[in-house]
C-alpha cells in the first residue's frame, strides 16, 4: 500500500513525523519506558481521533474534547495505563471500560491479542468503530452498555483498563478479573482522584496507588 494512502500515516504533512517524535521523546523523559508502547503511540495517527479543527493539537501531550462532555485522554496517561497493564508480560484478553474516541482502544489493539471495549454513549462508539476499521484493527469487539457492569458474559479478563473515574472500584470488574489479572482504574471524586493498579492474587487483591489523575466520571447506564 502506498504510504500516502495508509491511514496510519495520513496527515503527515499537517502533523509531521517530527511533531510525533517530539511527543515520544517527551513521554520517554516523563518516565514511559516500555519500548513497544512508545512505538505503538509513535505510529498511531492520533489526529484521526479528534475533530478536524483540533487536529493541529493532536500530538500535544494534553487531553482534548471529543463531544458529549468526553475527552480523548492525554497521551502520557494512555501510555502509562497501557504500560501498567503490560508490566507483567503480554496479555491475551483485555476489557476496556470507556471506548470514547477509540484512541486508547487502538493502542491496546496493537499491544494485546484481544480487546473487549464497553461504551455507554452509542454515537461515540459508532465513530470509534469506523476509525478502527479504517486503521484495519480487527481484534476489537464492542459492547454498548454500562461500564459499571463490565462484560460478564465474556469474563474473565487478563487485564481491565478503565478510562473514566469511578467513585469506588466496581465490584463487577473485580469479579471479572482472571487470577493474576490486572485492573488499572482511576478512583475518587471531584478533584481528588488516584490512579490505582489492582492485581488479583491467590488470596484476594493487591492494590497500588500510583498518583493523582484527572478523568471524566464513570456514569451509569447506556445513552443513545
Amino acid at each position: 500500500m502506498a504510504r500516502e494512502q495508509d491511514p496510519m500515516h495520513r496527515g503527515i504533512g499537517m502533523t509531521s513525523q517530527r511533531t510525533r517524535e517530539r511527543l515520544i521523546q517527551r513521554l520517554y523523559e516523563e518516565g514511559i519506558s516500555n519500548a513497544k508502547v512508545l512505538e505503538v503511540i509513535r505510529r498511531t495517527p492520533r489526529h484521526l481521533f479528534v475533530d478536524e479543527a483540533l487536529a493541529h493539537r493532536a500530538y500535544e501531550d494534553t487531553a482534548l474534547p471529543i463531544g458529549n462532555n468526553q475527552t480523548i485522554s492525554q497521551p502520557y496517561m494512555v501510555a502509562r495505563m497501557s504500560e501498567l497493564l503490560l508490566e507483567a508480560g503480554p496479555l491475551d484478553k483485555v476489557m476496556e471500560i470507556g471506548t470514547g474516541s477509540g484512541y486508547q482502544t487502538a493502542i491496546l489493539a496493537q499491544l494485546v491479542e484481544r480487546v473487549f471495549s464497553v461504551e455507554r454513549i452509542k454515537v461515540l462508539q459508532d465513530r470509534a468503530k469506523e476509525r478502527l476499521v479504517e486503521l484495519n484493527l480487527r481484534n476489537v469487539v464492542f459492547r454498548w452498555g454500562d461500564g459499571w457492569e463490565g462484560w460478564p458474559a465474556l469474563a474473565p479478563y487478563n487485564g481491565i483498563i478503565v478510562t473514566a473515574v469511578a467513585t469506588e472500584v466496581p465490584q463487577a470488574l473485580l469479579d471479572q478479573l482472571a487470577p493474576g489479572g490486572r485492573l488499572v482504574i482511576p478512583v475518587g471524586s471531584g478533584e481528588v482522584q488516584q490512579l490505582m493498579l489492582i492485581i488479583r492474587e491467590e488470596q484476594g487483591f493487591s492494590r497500588r496507588v500510583l498518583g493523582s489523575v484527572r478523568f471524566v466520571p464513570l456514569l451509569n447506564g447506556p445513552l443513545a
